[in-house]
């Protein structure tokens, strides 16, 4: 009897765990240390660009924007999805590559039954599957097809995942300028008071580079980091599905790794 498919086939469980991308953390770093150094070369003080005032104004208007038009569910995936900027799930390819051969070889020796003992130990839900359906007896094509499904539903999931933090780096930019409007505002209330224009007018010049800031240096960047996992993530799954698929047409183990070695890095 076939098991029930896993849920979340992509993001229940990872073949390789994951490895800190130092990348991320040196443009960060780089972003931050860019502005901040500028400033200071120009005679500006940090303390300058610390304003609470501003900061509520645009990462709450940002938020409060964002979280009207996406769903709870997709902003939950959104949250969650935020650890793969830093810790990105990494995939063996080679190592697959050499697993699948083996179940290629011992399947044309013992049968395609002798790979039911081998399903539980794979750490990945849809290889699992993979392997389940292919004890199962089913078509290469009927393999393809239910694996290909699971396959665009979490592409689709990890897309909304994306577009919530392209949302509020769309967002964001609009309301800082809403926050410099506001700072304006609150100059033109005070002009007979002089000592009032310095934090009004800071607060409107400081809104805009937080709003522009947070878009192009973290949620545009963040939106677009997200797809690259995913896109990395499918290819894997896609490398799983051809092996399996060539298993259970009965391809020999020799053609199945010429086909498989081009998804390679």
């Amino acid at each position: 009897m076939a098991k029930e498919p896993a849920k979340s086939a992509r993001n229940k469980g990872n073949p390789a765990g994951v490895s800190f991308d130092f990348l991320t953390l040196i443009g960060v770093t780089m972003a931050v240390g860019a502005i901040l150094g500028g400033n200071w070369l120009e005679g500006g003080h940090i303390t300058a660009l610390l304003q609470l005032t501003a900061f509520v104004i645009v990462l709450g208007g940002t938020l409060g924007a964002v979280l009207i038009q996406t769903p709870l569910r997709d902003f939950r995936e959104a949250l969650r999805r935020f650890a793969w900027v830093f810790l990105p799930p990494s995939y063996d390819r080679e190592a697959v590559l050499a697993k699948t051969i083996e179940w290629s070889r011992t399947a044309r020796r013992d049968g395609l039954l002798a790979l039911e003992q081998l399903v539980d130990k794979e750490s990945d839900p849809l290889t699992q599957k993979g392997l389940q359906l292919l004890v199962d007896g089913l078509e290469p094509e009927a393999i393809r097809t239910v694996m290909d499904v699971e396959i665009d539903n979490a592409l689709a999931k990890d897309a909304r995942a994306a577009k919530v933090y392209d949302a509020m780096g769309g967002y964001s930019p609009t309301i800082g300028i809403i926050g410099a409007v506001l700072g304006l505002i609150d100059v033109m209330n005070n002009l007979s008071d002089p000592t009032q224009l310095g934090a009004g007018i800071a607060v409107a010049f400081v809104a805009t580079i937080y709003g522009v800031g947070f878009a192009n240096l973290f949620y545009l960047p963040i939106a677009n980091k997200l797809r690259a996992v995913s896109g990395d993530q499918m290819q894997y799954h896609e490398m799983v599905v051809d092996g399996i698929a060539m298993i259970a047409d009965g391809d020999n183990p020799q053609t199945i790794q010429s086909k498989l070695e081009g998804y390679l890095d």
